[in-house]
């Protein structure tokens, strides 16, 4: 028998899985870190902490699977977002923390390409627009206030990539993590755009100019990481991409014309699609399988389920002392309290924007807010009420992103765990929601993606591996309340974004 490695370096930690040619896993194992916040809307990780989680967990998931390192044959590793990238020296070693998709500083920069590059231009060449989300918005502010750091900087890698870097010493940018970037990478061409680049200032050769297919092989295993891991030297290692990509590739989204989200600390809402689509402030990037033909069309929340754990770790000291006592975990004490709440927690609307928004209403100053508390209310209302604000988000995002968007929503991530909130988006949407009947993360898509890479596993033979459970059908009369607590989701938000860029000014 044949395995693969999948690793995924996430926002808040590292997994490594590893799994037979069969789709079996064998082991896993987590590496978990923070996020650094040492100012409002600042985010930032220092790359060494994603090398050393991907390390630590690839090394104990081969310690504990018990498999020889000679039947180990490839592993592919995704990355979140990383935002501006890692700005590395002329040694290739870090210049500053990686401000990573979260960071929303660069509010003058994103001002300053709006006033003189221009919308247009921006859309007509990358199929994006201009926010503090967007790398290349990160990588001015770089410029702009830290000239000292600037003048050190040779290149930008996203998180996988360097990792990558790590261990084969070769240099390359998979097509998703390269689009992501944003305004610098043009996506009728796929390849950077030397026009916007001028425009910016930014070097080309800050960019990596090897850029690859998420299935194909950036190089082999260093002799000395290889034998820290436990496996081969020259094992191969795969590009993979943008971690919410190889989710959908976990779930079997190989073809265009699928809507599939991803509910992890944000939301990736996403359609894939082989032409432009003509949504509404939409992030655009190439898809990990067929980059050059296809793409992933994104809206999606900053914060999803970023807000559920606030909640809990901010307002459930309670629940954890039951937790501890009989052992039944805080999501399930408050699910079970929440499903006795009526659909629109009786009056209650909750607005996620936490972290600012990005797609698809862009406002770093957003705020989360909310509105209708009555002393009536119980924690159990303000909890359904923060399940319905994501399922909100998404219904706001699907409205951004087309007209036709297929007969279901493929639903990933924590939220298949639970039965009330999968209801709830099937009823906040509309849509029946179709989950996997097994918790499927990048991790898989990048097991996925190692095996097409090295010639283990077709397409074909890996689309088999996903087993969907059957699809949670939206209530009529839930659907149709649940949409007019959706106009006044919209309607709070316009109504307050006035006074949200007050606060922040305030701040």
């Amino acid at each position: 028998m044949k395995y693969l490695l999948g690793t995924d370096i996430g926002t808040s930690g590292t997994k490594t899985v590893l799994m037979n040619t069969e789709g079996e896993l064998i082991a896993q194992d987590l590496q978990e870190y923070d996020v650094l916040t040492p100012k409002p809307l600042w985010a930032e990780q220092w790359p060494d902490v994603w090398y050393r989680g991907a390390v630590d967990s690839i090394r104990n998931t081969v310690a504990k699977s018990g498999v020889a390192a000679s039947d180990i044959k490839g592993i592919a590793i995704s990355g979140l977002y990383g935002g501006s990238g890692i700005p590395l020296d002329e040694n290739m070693e870090p210049v500053r923390p990686c401000m990573i998709w979260m960071d929303r500083r660069a509010n003058e920069e994103t001002q300053w390409v709006l006033d003189n590059i221009g919308e247009e231009k921006l859309l007509r060449i990358t199929q994006n627009g201009a926010d503090p989300y967007y790398g290349y918005t990160k990588i001015l502010w770089m410029k702009n206030h830290e000239p000292e750091n600037w003048a050190k900087t040779r290149l930008f890698l996203p998180p996988n990539d360097y990792v990558i870097y790590k261990m084969t010493g070769e240099v390359a940018i998979d097509y998703s993590s390269a689009g992501n970037i944003g305004g610098i990478f043009d996506m009728n061409t796929r390849t950077w755009s030397k026009e916007l680049l001028d425009d910016m200032g930014i070097p080309a050769s800050m960019m990596p100019q090897r850029i690859v297919e998420s299935t194909d092989i950036v190089g082999g295993l260093k002799e000395d990481i290889a034998a820290e891991l436990g496996l081969e030297p020259g094992m191969p290692v795969i590009a993979s991409g943008i971690d919410c990509g190889a989710a959908n590739i976990g779930l079997g989204v190989f073809e265009p014309g699928v809507y599939a989200a991803a509910i992890g600390t944000s939301m990736c809402a996403a359609l894939i699609s082989d032409k432009p689509v003509k949504g509404k402030g939409l992030i655009v990037w190439p898809y990990l399988y067929d980059a050059r033909r296809l793409s992933y069309n994104f809206a999606g929340g900053a914060t999803a389920g970023a807000i559920v754990k606030w909640f809990r770790d901010t307002l459930c000291q309670w629940e954890k002392e039951e937790q501890d006592r009989t052992g039944v975990s805080v999501y399930d004490q408050l699910n079970e309290a929440a499903e006795k709440v009526p659909a629109g927690s009786e009056g209650l609307v909750v607005l996620p924007y936490f972290m600012g928004e990005r797609s698809p209403i862009w406002d770093s100053d957003a705020k989360g807010t909310i509105v209708g508390l009555s002393l009536a209310h119980t924690k159990a209302h303000l909890y359904r009420a923060f399940l319905e604000a994501v399922a909100y988000s998404l219904r706001d995002a699907m409205e951004a992103t087309s007209d036709d968007l297929g007969d279901y929503i493929l639903l990933a991530g924590g939220v298949t765990k639970s039965k009330l909130w999968r209801q709830i988006f099937a009823d906040v949407t509309g849509y029946p929601v179709v989950c996997p009947k097994e918790d499927v993360e990048a991790n898989m898509g990048d097991v996925m993606l190692a095996g097409i890479g090295t010639g283990l596993l077709t397409y074909e033979q890996t689309k088999r591996w996903q087993v969907l459970d059957k699809p949670v059908k939206p209530s009529v009369e839930g659907h149709r309340r649940y949409s007019r607590y959706f106009a006044v989701y919209k309607s709070v938000y316009e109504h307050l974004k006035g006074d949200m860029k007050e606060l922040s000014e305030l701040q």
